[in-house]
């Protein structure tokens, strides 16, 4: 049934007024999450991040001990406490538990590697970027990934009917080892050897012991482009988020590695970024970005050149899954030793 121009009209200027509602609403978000990032940031510029993190406080009490505008800080509080960074238990402040959770290498909400970006964009601050320190990071936070890391162990149907029995794993730099003792907690038998920097190995430590892997979690303290891992010695070796950090050689070196290590018919699960074939979203696009300027050369690759990465490295068998239990975005690669 044909429409009357005035039916036709008035649909056409329907539409014009919801892609102007859609227009404001995108830029009210952009005001609302710029102005959220500033107030967490006043929030530990001005210390009151940090005595919320000791205890509770009155308003009062933060005014008095931080020397602080009364006013602009009930304000600012009732801000915080609007978008969950700070919860009020009737006269009582208290930092969230997503609060908590910020540690030295995300309590400044990334600004220390979003500032680099200008620099970057103009091919300045490189000699700045530390990779030490990109997976340092990787090692405090990696524990946000556990979802990902036990939705992978079920990808891989560790200690399934199908599955290797009793798994010898290499987790070849294991930042805080979430991915290998999400595994290794699938099947009872399964033991892991974890390869990092002392530093890495003492939070790995830590996940073992809190998960009741201790008796099946061995350490050995070296980078890992240069540990020695013996060969032929595993039934699956993880490198999580490893890949994107190194340059394009050093990642085939580390292939290299995890390949020679493996048994035949053994497996590499290297849960990552990578870019497919689809357009970006945000959190895919903040994470490429991320390991950009955190790397000196590290890169997030296209499943194309993994492929063939993972072929020259002698292996074959390649699948890709997204792991949608990922609020980051992460992927996983696994292919087979023959």
């Amino acid at each position: 049934m044909n429409s009357s121009p005035e039916q036709a009209q008035a649909s056409q200027a329907s539409a014009v007024r919801a892609a102007g509602d859609r227009t404001i609403q995108q830029y009210e978000n952009w005001m609302q999450t710029n102005a959220a990032a500033h107030l967490m940031r006043a929030a530990r510029e001005s210390g009151i991040t940090a005595r919320l993190r000791e205890k509770q406080h009155t308003l009062d009490e933060l005014c008095q001990s931080l020397s602080l505008c009364t006013e602009t800080t009930k304000l600012l509080l009732d801000g915080l406490v609007a978008i969950g960074f700070v919860e009020q238990y009737e006269e009582d402040f208290a930092l969230a538990r997503a609060g908590h959770l910020l540690c030295q290498y995300d309590d400044d909400l990334g600004d220390s590697r979003w500032e680099r970006l200008v620099g970057r964009l103009n091919n300045r601050g490189l000699a700045e970027v530390d990779a030490a320190a990109h997976r340092a990071r990787i090692a405090a936070t990696q524990w946000i990934h556990t979802a990902a890391a036990m939705q992978a162990a079920e990808i891989l149907d560790i200690g399934g009917e199908s599955a290797t029995p009793a798994p010898r794993i290499l987790d070849l730099g294991c930042g805080s080892a979430v991915w290998s003792c999400a595994f290794a907690h699938r099947d009872a038998g399964a033991t892991v050897v974890a390869v990092d920097e002392a530093a890495a190995l003492k939070a790995a430590c830590s996940t073992a012991d809190s998960i009741g892997l201790s008796d099946r979690f061995r350490t050995i303290e070296s980078d890992p482009l240069a540990a020695t891992v013996g060969e032929q010695q595993f039934d699956l070796v993880v490198l999580a988020q490893s890949l994107s950090g190194y340059s394009d050689d050093q990642a085939a070196r580390l292939l290299q590695k995890s390949a020679a290590a493996l048994k035949s018919g053994g497996r590499i699960a290297a849960p990552d970024f990578y870019l497919g074939p689809s357009r970006a979203g945000l959190k895919e696009s903040l994470g490429r970005l991320s390991v950009h300027l955190a790397t000196p050369a590290g890169r997030v690759r296209d499943l194309r050149e993994c492929q063939a990465m993972f072929l020259a490295a002698g292996l074959g068998e390649i699948q890709f899954t997204y792991l949608a239990a990922s609020e980051a975005g992460l992927g996983m690669m696994v292919a087979a030793r023959p």
